[in-house]
């Protein structure tokens, strides 16, 4: 198991982009002196562990939102930013749908809300009064989901970030004792 994420940090210290393959590019070339700063740019368990917990949190925004608002936090907070920015991928389309419904089931018990008496169904585009069934919807819907997202966010960012500083500690007492075993030997 040590292999394997050995490995996976390894490749993933591989892949991220870096500052310069970043910055090559001339829309975001005259951005680079904001980006200039060696701790958004370097990786150990702290940054590690709350650029995760940047990214996990803003997964969650709405699209196309999602890698800008990463990149804004990660920015203010000072973390690791190709890593904050890469983790936001974790919400795809296949994975928005049950996140979304999972925050909305958290926002729905937490507001004590009655069991809703229409379908979860968006109103149809083609509708005469599609404007009125969408007020209903998002007066229903909406409640929960702006008070759901917000803390599935957090609580994946803080899982993420418990996960992430736990195998790094891990690994580094790993490595550790191997190599104060083979001293011994």
């Amino acid at each position: 198991m040590f292999a394997r994420l050995k490995h996976f940090f390894t490749h993933l210290r591989q892949h991220l982009p870096t500052q310069q393959r970043i910055f090559s590019s001339k829309w975001l070339k005259p951005l680079a002196p904001w980006f200039d700063k060696p701790y958004f740019w370097h990786l150990n368990r702290r940054q590690a562990a709350s650029a995760v917990a940047v990214g996990l949190f803003c997964g969650l925004m709405p699209g196309p939102t999602q890698m800008l608002s990463a990149l804004l936090v990660a920015y203010v907070l000072r973390t690791n930013l190709p890593l904050a920015v890469f983790t936001t991928l974790y919400t795809n389309p296949l994975t928005y749908l049950p996140l979304y419904f999972l925050a909305y089931s958290i926002g729905h018990w937490l507001l004590f809300q009655q069991t809703p008496t229409m379908a979860l169904t968006f109103p149809a585009w083609s509708a005469a009064d599609f404007w009125t069934q969408l007020g209903v919807w998002f007066a229903q819907f909406g409640k929960p989901l702006l008070v759901g997202v917000p803390v599935l966010g957090g609580i994946l960012a803080a899982l993420g970030y418990g996960v992430v500083w736990w195998l790094w500690q891990w690994v580094v007492l790993r490595r550790r004792r191997h190599a104060l075993n083979r001293r011994v030997l």
